[in-house]
């Protein structure tokens, strides 16, 4: 018997402009039942959902599926932020979608992403969530500190502005060279 799906988060947890506080005191509690549920890596393996930011600050980016356009356009840009960045803040980015995992490997080729992937091929956390589209969502520990829903496909939130809300740097999606004038 399925568990009943949680109601959806609604409203943005946190949206300073500030790095995100940590601590259990902290954002909005995920529900334990939503916290077990599997995701599975590239090599088919299961992988509690809440264990890939218990101990760890996290940008969780849900795509709608990898076959998406836009959603393929958004990975390759998330596919831009330097380790190095990440890193700095002590964050870590993932991307869930919604298929097979035999799918990530190639969707790695195809947008150059190389930070973490997961699948959740059965939607189940989507559906616990009550996410329809993409979403955005910042973790520390089991707590959500924000979540952004998409309205419709092209609504993602800007990256750079989650970037800034868990404190790292923004990333210069131009692709062209900074020039210094002396």
């Amino acid at each position: 018997m399925a568990a009943a799906a949680l109601p959806p988060v609604t409203r943005q947890v946190s949206g300073r402009a500030a790095a995100v506080p940590s601590g259990p005191e902290c954002g909005q509690p995920l529900a334990a039942a939503v916290a077990e549920l599997p995701v599975l890596d590239a090599s088919g393996r299961r992988v509690p959902f809440g264990a890939l930011f218990r101990e760890r600050r996290a940008v969780v980016v849900f795509v709608r599926h990898f076959l998406c356009y836009i959603c393929k356009e958004y990975v390759e840009d998330l596919a831009k932020i330097p380790k190095s960045f990440l890193q700095e803040a002590n964050v870590t980015l993932i991307v869930i979608g919604q298929s097979s995992y035999h799918h990530i490997e190639p969707f790695c080729k195809l947008t150059g992403y190389s930070h973490e992937i997961y699948v959740d091929p059965e939607r189940e956390i989507y559906k616990r969530l009550g996410m329809k589209r993409g979403e955005e969502i910042a973790f520390s520990g089991n707590n959500i500190h924000f979540i952004h829903c998409d309205r419709n496909r092209l609504d993602h939130k800007p990256i750079n502005a989650v970037l800034q809300l868990v404190g790292v740097q923004p990333v210069d999606f131009t692709g062209r060279p900074s020039v210094t004038h002396v």
